[in-house]
């Protein structure tokens, strides 16, 4: 875990830095583009969250894994949390580019709805007293949220949106400075890691709660 965190704090800090003050800035955008190195990361953290999230639903559903059903209910809250930074710092961006904070394109409504759905399975989880039908009714939830990943990725080729298109490209070459491009992969391989690291102290935690509360327990029936 120190390693873990570590390595990320310091690939986050460096592209952000990196990104901020030695990176250029966009020939339209101007400085007002160096938001990208946390709105971008952030958002493909949150959608990279949802399906690990969709992923351990459907082992829970399939297998009843308990480790399933823990890493669901710590993926969650870490999930909407970065989802809420890309929301701010799109909203920020959108206020010198569009004239607004928020407009409802198809973009940024399914991300919103990416955010509700994080809120929905944490509010499912904690709303049943039985631990196993919180679980079951919040993997149903996820699995079924998504089918808004593709909506994310796809909205600005299906509908004609204020959000740019994809400036990114794994198969053919991408719409994007080198010299910007190094700091945001930096940046966003540094998030990534941070979203792990969080992810599995949270699981380690909740780990060694049950742990210690089945101790007690079984100690409490010895002594009756």
């Amino acid at each position: 875990m120190p390693w873990l965190a570590g390595f990320a704090l310091f690939l986050t800090v460096t592209g952000i830095v990196w990104g901020y003050w030695f990176a250029p800035a966009d020939w339209q955008q101007g400085n007002a583009s160096r938001i990208m190195y946390v709105h971008v990361p952030a958002a493909w953290v949150a959608m990279a969250g949802y399906a690990a999230l969709a992923i351990c639903s459907f082992l829970s559903l399939v297998w009843r894994h308990p480790l399933a059903d823990i890493a669901a209910e710590e993926i969650s809250p870490i999930g909407a949390g970065f989802t809420a930074v890309c929301l701010v710092s799109g909203s920020l961006w959108g206020k010198p580019m569009w004239g607004a904070y928020w407009v409802w394109d198809a973009r940024l409504t399914s991300v919103l709805i990416l955010f509700f759905l994080y809120l929905g399975h944490i509010a499912l989880i904690r709303a049943f007293d039985n631990k196993a039908h919180a679980y079951r009714a919040a993997a149903i939830l996820a699995l079924a949220g998504a089918v808004n990943l593709p909506i994310i990725v796809f909205s600005v080729q299906w509908w004609n949106t204020l959000h740019q298109g994809n400036t990114i490209s794994f198969t053919g070459p991408s719409k994007i400075y080198i010299t910007m491009l190094y700091p945001l992969l930096i940046a966003s391989v540094g998030f990534y890691l941070t979203f792990i690291t969080l992810v599995v102290a949270r699981m380690s935690s909740a780990i060694s709660e049950r742990k210690t509360t089945a101790l007690l327990r079984a100690a409490a029936e010895r002594a009756q």
